[in-house]
C-alpha cells in the first residue's frame, strides 16, 4: 500500500549537513533497534537527485535511476519496498547515496544545470508492522547522519570518479562507527507533490561480452562490444593503490580506426576509477549511463583480458510483446535495430538519444514512435505516466514544450513551444494507446490537453489556415548542399502544420465519441472540414498537385485523408511516381517518413513499399546495416558511403524516430491490427501483404487478452498462413487470393464462409488456431 495522504509522510527531507565541496555523493544513515518480531516492513523512498538505498549492507530493490524523471516542480515519484527479509530482531542500520541526476545535474543542451533545484535531498521512510500488531516508522530526520565516500563525482551527460580508497566499508550496516560523519541538514521541501511509481522501473537487463580488443592507428586500447548499446560498463582490475583507469565511450569508430566521441558535443561520457590496491577489484559507476558500442581505456594496469570486461544495458523494465522476424537477414537486422533504439532511448522517459549532452523527451520523436513501440513492448504505463507530464507542463494557451519534462523552460514558456508533429504528441500518443491496449482512461485523463492543443492550434490560424509559428518541419529530410538540379526534398512547414492541425482534430473528434462527449464531437466535426478545406484551398490544384510536390506532402495528405476521395488515386500516383523518380529511394524526414509505406500500401501501391524498405543504398533504412549499425541512427547518412562521418553537431548513431517503420512491417507485412471498434485486440485483424520477396514472415504479439500470431510462407507455388487468436477476442482473417483461388483451412474449404475483398478472401474466426492455404 502507497502512502495515500501528506500526513502519511512522517520523515522529513534531510540533506548534507556541510557545504558540497566538488559535489561528491552525499552518503546518509542511521543506526537503529527493533526489540520484537516483524511480521511486515515498507521503505517508501524519494530523493531530489538519483536514490540508492541500503539496509544493513543490503541493496533495497533493483531498480536504478529512481525516483524517476518527473516534472519535478509538480511531481516527483516514490518508490515503496517490501524490507522485511533485510531487517532483523536487534540493531540494524539503513543508509542511501544520492546523485544529482535530472534534478541539479548537468542536464538540457549543452551545459545547464540546476534546472529543478540547487539541493540535493533524501526522503526515506520505513513502516514497520510487528508480530504483536504495534507499529513503528523509521524516517529520515535530524538524528540521521551524513559523509561522503568513494564517488566522488557522478553527472549524466559527464560520467562517474570512483576512488576505491575513500570508500566507506559497511556504512550502512549496525556495527559502522559514524562518529566522524556530521549532522543532516533538515528541510521544508513539500511533500504534496509527491506521487507512487507509475510505470516500470529502469533495471539491468542484458549484459554484453567483450568481443575484441581494437589495436587503433593512435595507438589506444579500444574494445568493441559489438551492439551500441545504453548502460555502462563493469570490469575487474588489480593494481596498486592509486591506479587511475580512465573509460570512454564511443557509438563508432572514424574511418582512419580511431576512437571518434566528437559527436558526444559537451558530454564527457568518461568514467574514472581509482584503485585502492591489493586484492582483485571490481568496478561500475554510479548515478550515470553511457551510450557506446566502443570503450577507450587509458592507464589499465597489465594486460586488458576481454574475459574481465561485460557491458550491461539498463533500460525501463517494459515486457517484450512482439517478434518479427522474415527469410530476410537485414530486415531481421532491421527489427533488431529497431528494437535496440527502443530499448536504449526509454530510459524512463523516451528520450530522442542517449550518448550525448541531450537525451531529452522530444515530443515529436516520441509521437511518430509511439504505434511501433506499442508492437515491441508493453509501453502503456510508460507513456501513461509522461503523458501526464505532458499535460502538466503544457503552456498555458495550449502548446506543448518540445520536450517533457520541460527541461528548457522548467515551466516558463519563452516561446519554445508549439511545433507542428511536436506538440501532436499530445493527441496522437494518447490515441495510439487507446488503439493498442482499449484503455479509455487515458483519453479522459488527456482529454482536456488534447483539446487545449486543438484550441491553441485554432487560436493561431487565419480563416482555418494554421500558417503562423516556427516549426520543426520535416526534420531531417533528404536534402543537397548543393542542391543545384533541386532534388532537396523540401516540404512546406505550413503544410505540414495543416495536416497535423487536421490529424489532431480528427483524434480529438474520436476521442470525444469514446468519451461519450456529443456536443465536441459536433463542434470539432465542424472545425475539421474547414480546416481540409482550407489546406486544399492553400496547397493543392484543380488537378491534384500539391504546392509541395514531395514525398512527404502527399503521404501526409493521404494518410490524413486531407484530400477530396476523387484526389486521393492520383495523389497516390504523384506518391509512387516520386519515390521512382529518386530511383526507389525515400526523401521524408522525420514526419513523413512513419506514414510513407502505409500511405503507399493503402492505395495499392505496396509494392513500391517493399522496394522502399528493401532499398540498400542512401537514403533508406538498410543503408545504415549495410554500413555495420545496430541500432536505427539519427540521420539516414550518419556514415558516408566513403567511411566518412557526418556533422558531429548533430548526428547520434541511436535514434529511434526512423523506426517507426516497424509499425507497417507488423500491421502491414504480418497483417497484425486491432479493430477500430473493438480496440485493445478485442477485435482482431489479420491481413498480411505478400511483397519484397519474402518466403517467410513469422510475427507474434502479445495483446491483453494473449499471443496473437500470423506467420505466413510462400512455398511450392502456395500461400500458406498460420493464425493464432487469444482467448475471448474475435479476428477478421484476410488470406491473399488470385482470382478464384480456393482457400482453404485444417484442408477443409472456406468458400462458403469466406468473402472476396480487394484480392483477399475473409474469413471470421474465434479464438484459436488456425491453417490456411491458398493456390498463387
Amino acid at each position: 500500500m502507497g502512502l495515500l495522504t501528506e500526513s502519511d509522510w512522517k520523515a522529513q527531507w534531510i540533506g548534507p549537513g556541510t557545504e558540497e565541496a566538488g559535489r561528491p555523493s552525499p552518503m546518509f544513515r542511521k543506526g537503529f533497534a527493533t526489540g520484537k518480531k516483524i511480521k511486515s516492513a515498507t521503505a517508501y523512498i524519494t530523493a531530489h537527485g538519483i536514490y540508492e538505498a541500503h539496509i544493513n549492507g543490503q541493496r533495497v530493490g533493483t531498480d536504478y535511476l529512481t525516483p524517476g524523471y518527473t516534472s519535478y516542480n509538480k511531481r516527483i515519484q516514490y518508490q515503496a519496498y517490501d524490507v522485511t527479509n533485510l531487517l532483523k530482531s536487534g540493531a540494524n542500520a539503513v543508509g542511501a547515496s544520492l546523485g544529482s541526476g535530472w534534478y541539479r545535474g548537468i542536464y538540457g543542451i549543452g551545459t545547464r544545470k540546476e534546472i529543478y533545484g540547487k539541493d540535493i535531498a533524501l526522503l526515506m521512510q520505513i513502516n514497520i508492522t510487528y508480530a504483536d500488531g504495534s507499529t513503528e516508522v523509521i524516517g529520515t530526520d535530524n538524528t540521521w547522519k551524513t559523509s561522503t565516500g568513494e564517488v566522488r563525482y557522478a553527472e549524466i551527460y559527464m560520467g562517474s570518479t570512483i576512488d576505491a580508497r575513500m570508500e566507506q566499508k559497511g556504512w550502512a550496516t549496525a556495527g559502522f562507527d559514524d562518529a566522524k560523519w556530521t549532522a543532516v541538514s533538515v528541510q521544508n521541501y513539500p511533500k504534496n507533490v509527491l506521487i507512487a511509481t507509475a510505470n516500470e522501473t529502469v533495471k539491468k537487463k542484458e549484459g554484453f561480452k567483450a568481443l575484441k580488443i581494437l589495436a587503433t592507428p593512435k595507438g589506444e586500447k579500444v574494445i568493441d562490444f559489438g551492439q551500441n548499446l545504453v548502460g555502462w560498463v563493469k570490469f575487474k582490475v588489480s593494481g596498486k593503490a592509486g591506479d587511475k583507469i580512465v573509460i570512454s565511450h564511443a557509438e563508432v569508430m572514424d574511418k582512419a580506426g580511431n576512437f571518434y566521441t566528437d559527436n558526444l558535443r559537451d558530454a564527457k561520457c568518461i568514467n574514472t576509477f581509482i584503485l585502492k590496491g591489493g586484492a582483485q577489484e571490481t568496478f561500475e559507476p554510479k548515478f550515470t549511463w553511457q551510450g557506446f558500442r566502443f570503450i577507450r581505456i587509458e592507464g589499465y594496469p597489465g594486460d586488458i583480458k576481454l574475459e574481465d570486461f561485460e557491458a550491461i544495458a539498463i533500460y525501463s523494465d517494459m515486457p517484450v510483446t512482439g517478434t518479427f522476424a522474415t527469410s530476410n537477414p537485414m530486415i531481421n537486422q532491421l527489427q533488431h535495430n529497431i528494437e535496440w533504439g527502443q530499448r536504449g532511448n526509454f530510459i524512463d522517459i523516451p528520450t530522442d538519444c542517449p550518448q550525448r549532452d541531450e537525451r531529452l523527451g522530444w515530443t515529436g520523436d516520441a509521437q511518430v514512435f509511439s504505434r511501433t513501440a506499442t508492437y515491441n513492448m508493453n509501453v502503456h504505463t510508460f507513456f501513461d505516466k509522461w503523458m501526464k507530464d505532458l499535460a502538466l507542463d503544457q503552456y498555458k494557451d495550449g502548446s506543448v514544450p518540445h520536450v517533457i519534462p520541460d527541461a528548457f523552460d522548467n515551466g516558463k514558456p519563452s516561446g519554445g513551444g508549439g511545433s507542428a508533429g511536436w506538440s501532436d504528441a499530445a493527441t496522437i500518443i494518447p490515441w495510439n494507446m487507446y488503439l493498442a491496449y482499449g484503455d479509455k482512461d487515458i483519453l479522459a485523463a488527456q482529454y482536456p490537453s488534447m483539446k487545449a492543443w486543438v484550441e491553441c492550434m485554432k487560436g493561431r490560424s487565419r480563416n482555418n489556415l494554421w500558417n503562423t509559428g516556427s516549426h520543426f518541419g520535416d526534420w531531417l529530410f533528404f536534402t543537397r548542399n548543393d542542391d543545384n538540379d533541386g532534388t532537396a526534398a523540401i516540404t512546406s512547414k505550413y503544410l505540414i502544420a495543416q495536416c497535423f492541425y487536421a490529424y489532431s482534430t480528427q483524434i480529438l473528434v474520436n476521442t470525444a465519441k469514446v468519451l461519450g462527449n456529443t456536443q465536441d464531437v459536433a463542434t470539432y466535426t465542424k472545425l475539421l472540414a474547414e480546416v481540409k478545406q482550407a489546406f486544399n484551398n492553400e496547397y493543392v490544384t484543380a488537378n491534384g498537385l500539391i504546392s509541395s510536390d514531395t514525398q512527404t506532402a502527399y503521404t501526409l495528405a493521404l494518410q490524413f485523408d486531407m484530400l477530396p476521395e476523387n484526389l486521393r488515386p492520383q495523389a497516390a500516383k504523384r506518391l509512387a511516381d516520386n519515390v521512382r523518380r529518386y530511383g526507389n529511394h525515400l526523401t521524408t524526414g522525420f514526419l513523413g517518413t512513419p506514414y510513407l509505406a502505409n500511405a503507399l500500401s493503402r492505395f495499392g501501391y505496396a509494392d513500391v513499399a517493399f522496394k522502399l524498405l528493401l532499398q540498400d543504398s542512401y537514403p533508406s533504412w538498410l543503408y545504415p546495416i549495410k554500413m555495420g549499425a545496430t541500432t536505427i541512427w539519427e540521420r539516414w547518412n550518419g556514415i558516408h558511403p566513403d567511411g566518412t562521418l557526418e556533422v558531429p553537431s548533430m548526428n547520434s548513431y541511436n535514434h529511434y524516430a526512423y523506426g517507426a517503420i516497424g509499425d507497417w512491417m507488423y500491421r502491414t507485412v504480418a497483417g497484425i491490427d486491432t479493430k477500430a471498434d473493438q480496440v485493445g485486440y478485442k477485435g482482431i485483424t489479420i491481413k498480411p501483404t505478400i511483397g519484397g520477396n519474402f518466403t517467410k514472415v513469422d510475427a507474434n504479439y502479445e495483446t491483453p487478452y494473449g499471443k496473437v500470431t500470423s506467420s505466413w510462407k510462400v512455398e511450392g507455388g502456395n500461400f500458406v498462413l498460420d493464425v493464432v487468436i487469444p482467448p475471448n477476442t474475435t479476428a477478421t482473417v484476410y488470406v491473399p487470393t488470385k482470382g478464384a483461388g480456393a482457400v482453404t483451412e485444417g484442408g477443409k474449404p472456406v468458400t462458403k464462409s469466406g468473402e472476396q475483398v480487394e484480392g483477399y478472401t475473409a474469413v471470421n474466426v474465434g479464438s484459436g488456431n488456425y491453417h490456411f492455404s491458398t493456390s498463387m
